[in-house]
């Protein structure tokens, strides 16, 4: 249902981004690769190379262009490459997200600047370049991978500075649904129920025994599909959780998703 639609996801050298990047391959579709990643990481897999080389494997056309989200010139650079090579954007996926678990007191403004500039300033930027091409596309869709909008104090209280910038990628839906509905642009917010497998729970938020209670970054992925497939027209707007969008597509054994079937799962940040 993707095939030969034009995907530019954020932050798809690995984890999330490149699941969603690696689902839709298989239908035949085509990937432009964002990422800072050129050369290979010690602390984190994959490069925007290595991942264009999966997604091939798997079937569809991957186009890896480096690029910083936080720099409007090469958002735009990126965003012209992308029309230059496939002459269209059907759909954008703001994946890319920086994290920093601290609160008030100990964040340094330096994080504090680079969550901001990544994870809002970097959704709205690529939306902004992003929308002239989706106006023209037959059914767009913006997918932030953010949470829906949980104004519990506790979510705040422990980590203001990443819970502010959480959620303005997901003010960024609330508004951008309304906004571009006269163009049939569809704008969703997807989150995952439990935590995923990714280098940010592995390096940041517990390790190898965190991993063992999250479930696999194709929970998203597979979530994320359905949402793209569906009519912009009639599906925007929209907080989902993986796991009930999945539910409502017939999912009824979530075990395989489970890193390990064994364990408890963990929830993730947001939800009560």
């Amino acid at each position: 249902m993707l095939k030969d639609k034009v995907l530019f996801i954020t932050g798809s050298s690995r984890g999330i981004g490149l699941a969603i990047a690696l689902k839709a391959a298989r239908d035949g579709a085509k990937i432009v690769v964002i990422g800072k990643t050129k050369d290979p990481h010690p602390k984190l897999p994959g490069t925007i190379f290595t991942a264009a080389e999966e997604i091939e494997n798997r079937g569809g056309t991957a186009l890896p262009l480096a690029c910083d989200i936080r720099f409007e010139e090469e958002v735009e650079l990126a965003v012209q490459k992308t029309f230059t090579t496939f002459g269209k954007i059907d759909i954008l996926v703001n994946n890319a997200s920086a994290i920093n678990l601290t609160n008030t007191l100990n964040t340094p403004m330096k994080k504090f600047d680079l969550m901001f500039a990544v994870n809002v300033r970097g959704t709205y930027l690529c939306s902004q370049k992003c929308i002239p091409h989706l106006k023209k596309s037959e059914n767009p869709h913006i997918l932030n991978l953010s949470p829906p909008l949980n104004l519990m104090p506790h979510w705040f209280s422990s980590h203001l500075a990443y819970t502010m910038s959480k959620y303005g990628m997901s003010e960024c839906v609330l508004g951008m649904a309304k906004e571009f509905k006269v163009f049939k642009i569809a704008v969703n917010a997807l989150w995952p129920k439990t935590t995923i497998a990714t280098a940010a729970v592995q390096n940041l938020l517990g390790g190898e025994e965190m991993v063992q209670c999250s479930r696999t970054p194709e929970i998203v992925a597979d979530a994320a599909y359905a949402i793209l497939t569906k009519n912009s027209k009639e599906c925007t707007g929209n907080f989902f959780l993986d796991e009930d969008v999945l539910k409502k597509e017939g999912v009824k054994d979530f075990s395989k998703y489970a890193v390990n079937p064994q364990n408890p799962l963990q929830p993730d940040l947001f939800l009560d």
